[in-house]
């Protein structure tokens, strides 16, 4: 985007070093009253919203989301599978069919009530958010992320109670990912470029 470009270039900063990233705060993190902790943790590292909205999605919308692509679901099948061994049960169900079990309840999980979507901006904005949100089990989470602090989930209690582990947050895994959550969960127009107070300082050059 130009404007973005023309904003980052007032800063004397690279705008390749600039990126944007998807986060959702899921159905559990909104019913709890996390909404305002959790966007408060990227805020104080420096990350700008650009985009934020609630919605109550429906089945189609976190369908898309969670699309059935067969990669994809191997890849959720076999973490769930690694789960389950962990554990000491033995699983001849297939990594795909595993994962679509699981794509069928985090439908369920995403659609059961309002969350919160918006987009952060910053440098090496990916990287961080992942950093600040945490391992995918809260279990296997440190304390200071998200995940740790906010969550004592795991995949034994998910399984036992028939649903996905509830873990409060997404966030994009990489720049193609990002790219293509927020054009599925933002219009172009619902995006905007705006300066920071401090960001002067964030990304203050000096001269040799």
């Amino acid at each position: 985007m130009v404007i973005q470009q023309n904003l980052y270039k007032l800063l004397s900063f690279p705008i390749s070093m600039i990126q944007r990233t998807l986060v959702l705060i899921k159905p559990d993190g909104v019913q709890r009253g996390l909404v305002g902790e959790i966007i408060r943790r990227f805020e104080r590292t420096g990350l700008k919203i650009v985009a934020i909205k609630m919605i109550y999605t429906d089945e189609k919308m976190a369908g898309k989301h969670y699309a059935d692509d067969v990669t994809w679901l191997k890849s959720v099948g076999a973490k769930q599978k690694k789960s389950y061994e962990k554990r000491g049960i033995r699983v001849i169900e297939s990594e795909e069919n595993l994962g679509r079990l699981v794509r069928k309840r985090l439908i369920q999980y995403l659609t059961m009530s309002p969350l919160i979507a918006f987009v952060l901006e910053g440098h090496d904005a990916i990287e961080h958010v992942r950093k600040l949100v945490g391992p995918t089990a809260p279990s296997d989470a440190l304390p200071g992320t998200i995940r740790g602090d906010f969550s004592f989930d795991t995949y034994h209690l998910a399984d036992d109670s028939k649903r996905p582990i509830q873990n409060l947050i997404h966030a994009s895994d990489s720049i193609e990912t990002a790219e293509k959550e927020i054009n599925l969960w933002f219009k172009k127009e619902e995006i905007h470029v705006w300066r920071r107070i401090d960001e002067d300082l964030l990304y203050k050059r000096f001269e040799d």
